[in-house]
């Protein structure tokens, strides 16, 4: 029996979120004890329902009736809470079950997180709620709280539930800490909650889980998510695809990487492509927000929950400090937030806002001017409205003292509450630390702009909203399967039969000979031409010149046979024992720019693309990029060009221009034979030597899953198997 072998539906969810009946298993009268806190917190909330406790050594606490025992628990509870030890959830559990109870949420720890022995007891938490119907929150975890209803299931102290009819904000996390804290962090922000959700171990229900929910529920139309381990890649990705597609935001953080126990990589794809950097593309390509801090988490959530939905374009920063015009170019280059030049051609309604010594561009400076002359920042703001390349201005001010402060604030808020909908408007104060009057930044707030201490937080959130809704004008095409055999047995093909399947596909390659003894490799290279270079073959060395197994630049067929001297001396060398199975007898091809490229079939994340610099750099700099194989290949010509050493891809100091199209192209065709091939895990293309017209795989590695029966035929009439 494993997690989650049955999904929980909406229905039985919401159930679970909206009891009208709570029973706690371990109620106390002792303060600060969890039964204790539980019962405190939803007196606290005014839960209105049915709540009955459960102590086998009280008749009443605080005059409310006691139960002794589970057993006499009326059927059909809800949810019962159990604030006992993990020595005796598993019975409580069962006699949960027979009470016909709909849910249960388990605090205590002990289980998987604890190793062999609270696995084997969670699983069979596990298995008991599968076969009674019941759901299971946690367990290790801080419970859940209601905000629309008033429902607090949860020992920890719970934020006061804010009283709005407007849309809210949803908290799903594995870690009830962070839970906790995002909760305190957005309700002193003044935005409204709706469910907050500590899932723990998910021994029965998980994350996808109360997406489901929150997609059917209207009010909650941002998530946040803390998610440490995905225990259902694919159903994940679905719910946030739909998500996306009902108007809802999903903002994820991701504390660090997988902990799931790793096979070394075969393949440089594979050793590159790690799980967090998979993950982040799969999740992203699909319109989830990932943060990278804790800060940041609640900042994407304030602009995604408080604002209209951030629309794709530039942004347009106005401030009041020369000095920091440069600062905030630097930042924005530097994480990706497009802030369009601006000049008093290009925008004549703007250099007519602005006084004549204050010139045009973007960052904006308004210098002191609007010390003397405050309406600027509302003639700024208007002129700069009907600039179809900005999406959102923020003000970037010095706000000193509570002095300073009274004689702008106004104006600012007067020029936001006069500007039409259509461009998101952020706040940000230039000195982090300023008294600021709280009033000044609740009426902001109030008007839907967000109110931040420093500029970069501002950027970094607004940046990630940005980034999310260019990809979503970036349509997907349905990826061709290409079928080609396999060898029944799987395993490493080695460099020659890769390189035979890739010009079968019609990726060029160089011309060569496999062979098995120097006379036949002096045949071969006088048939195919010196200069010539051999290339030991095994499959149990992926890494060929680490070994010595690569001999270069052999002129004539004397240096061909010192060369296979030379490559035999050195495998023995470094590798004592290994037998080689021939070697390739290549023709020698001209220098020019050397790319990595790669796919990926992972068995839960599904089919990615790689592509980057090549050789040793792509283990050393990791300038590489991920991608999902959909993508139309002018997108991925786009995303070849966004490497940061994309300069040489455009002919560096006057060099050649490599031809970016054909590396598309080879990228293009990767992804059809993954779509078409499940049994491939990994194609590594190291590396693609790229010409101002075509590109030439130079060596080629396969990792193939055995599946019998397989197609072990050739590709094409008169060839050979791989």
């Amino acid at each position: 029996m494993t997690a989650h072998a049955r999904h929980a539906t909406p229905d039985a969810i919401g159930r679970l979120l909206r009891p009208r009946t709570v029973a706690i298993v371990g109620a106390s009268a002792t303060p600060g004890a969890l039964g204790a806190s539980v019962l405190e917190n939803l007196c606290g909330m005014g839960f209105s329902g049915q709540l009955h406790l459960v102590n086998p050594n009280r008749d009443e606490i605080d005059g409310r009736p006691c139960l002794r025992a589970i057993g006499a628990l009326p059927e059909g509870v809800d949810v019962a809470v159990l604030a006992i030890p993990a020595a005796g959830v598993l019975d409580a559990l069962r006699q949960l079950a027979q009470r016909k109870a709909g849910a249960a949420i388990i605090f205590s720890s002990g289980f998987a997180e604890s190793g062999t022995a609270g696995l084997a007891l969670q699983r069979e938490l596990a298995r008991v709620a599968f076969e009674s119907g019941m759901l299971i929150v946690g367990p290790n975890c801080l419970g859940l709280i209601n905000f629309v209803d008033g429902i607090a299931l949860s020992f920890v102290a719970s934020p006061p539930a804010r009283k709005t009819h407007g849309e809210r904000i949803g908290i799903v996390s594995q870690s009830g800490a962070l839970a906790a804290v995002l909760g305190v962090t957005l309700t002193s922000r003044e935005l409204a909650l709706s469910y907050s959700v500590s899932t723990g171990n998910e021994a029965a229900t998980g994350v996808e889980d109360y997406l489901e929910f929150m997609l059917t529920d209207p009010p909650t139309r941002v998530i946040a998510l803390v998610v440490e381990q995905f225990r259902q890649p694919a159903r994940f990705l679905d719910v946030a695809r739909r998500a996306r597609r009902a108007g809802k935001t999903i903002v994820l953080l991701h504390p660090g990487q997988s902990d799931r126990a790793r096979a070394a990589a075969a393949t440089h794809t594979g050793a590159i492509a790690s799980d967090y950097r998979l993950m982040r593309t799969m999740v992203e390509h699909a319109g989830v927000v990932v943060a990278e801090t804790l800060e940041e988490w609640g900042d994407i959530v304030e602009i995604a929950a408080r604002c209209a939905p951030v629309a794709a374009g530039g942004t347009a920063v106005i401030t009041e400090s020369g000095a920091f015009k440069a600062l905030a170019l630097d930042v924005c280059e530097r994480i990706g937030l497009d802030l369009p030049p601006m000049s008093a051609d290009s925008n004549p309604a703007v250099r007519d806002a602005l006084p004549a010594f204050v010139p045009v561009g973007n960052p904006l400076d308004l210098t002191a001017q609007v010390l003397v002359d405050p309406g600027l920042y509302g003639r700024t703001l208007a002129a700069l409205r009907d600039d179809v390349r900005v999406a959102a201005v923020v003000f970037v001010i010095i706000q000193t003292d509570e002095t300073t402060a009274a004689a702008k604030f106004p104006f600012i808020i007067e020029a936001v509450r006069a500007h039409p909908p259509g461009q998101l408007l952020l706040f940000a104060g230039l000195d982090d630390g300023a008294v600021v009057p709280s009033r000044h930044i609740r009426a902001l707030r109030r008007l839907g702009v967000p109110y931040y201490p420093s500029p970069e937080r501002a950027f970094r959130a607004l940046a990630r909203l940005s980034a999310r809704a260019a990809h979503g004008g970036v349509a997907t095409v349905p990826v061709e399967p290409t079928v080609v055999p396999l060898p029944a047995a799987g395993g490493v093909l080695t460099e020659h039969r890769g390189k035979r399947m890739l010009a079968a596909l019609g990726i060029a390659v160089p011309d060569g000979r496999f062979v098995t003894c120097c006379a036949d490799a002096q045949t071969a290279a006088r048939d195919i031409g010196f200069p010539v270079v051999l290339k030991a073959q095994s499959a149990d060395l992926s890494h060929k010149s680490d070994a010595g197994g690569v001999v270069l630049n052999l002129a004539d067929a004397d240096a061909l046979a010192q060369g296979w001297q030379q490559l035999h001396t050195h495998i023995a060398s470094h590798r004592p024992g290994l037998i080689l199975d021939g070697v390739l007898v290549e023709r020698a091809v001209a220098p020019g720019l050397e790319l990595i490229v790669g796919a990926r079939n992972d068995p839960e994340w599904g089919a990615v693309l790689l592509v980057g610099f090549g050789g040793v750099q792509a283990e050393i700099f990791q300038d590489v990029r991920l991608l999902p194989p959909d993508l139309p290949r002018d997108i991925i010509m786009r995303d070849i060009l966004r490497l940061k050493g994309a300069a040489l891809l455009r002919g560096f100091r006057g060099g050649p221009v490599p031809d970016v199209a054909a590396v598309a192209d080879v990228l293009v065709c990767l992804g059809q034979v993954l779509a078409g091939n499940p049994r491939i895990r990994e194609i590594d293309v190291n590396p693609l030597r790229v010409y101002p017209e075509g590109a030439v795989a130079l060596d080629a590695l396969l990792v193939v899953q055995p599946d019998a029966p397989a197609c072990d035929t050739c590709f094409a009439s008169g060839g050979t198997a791989i």
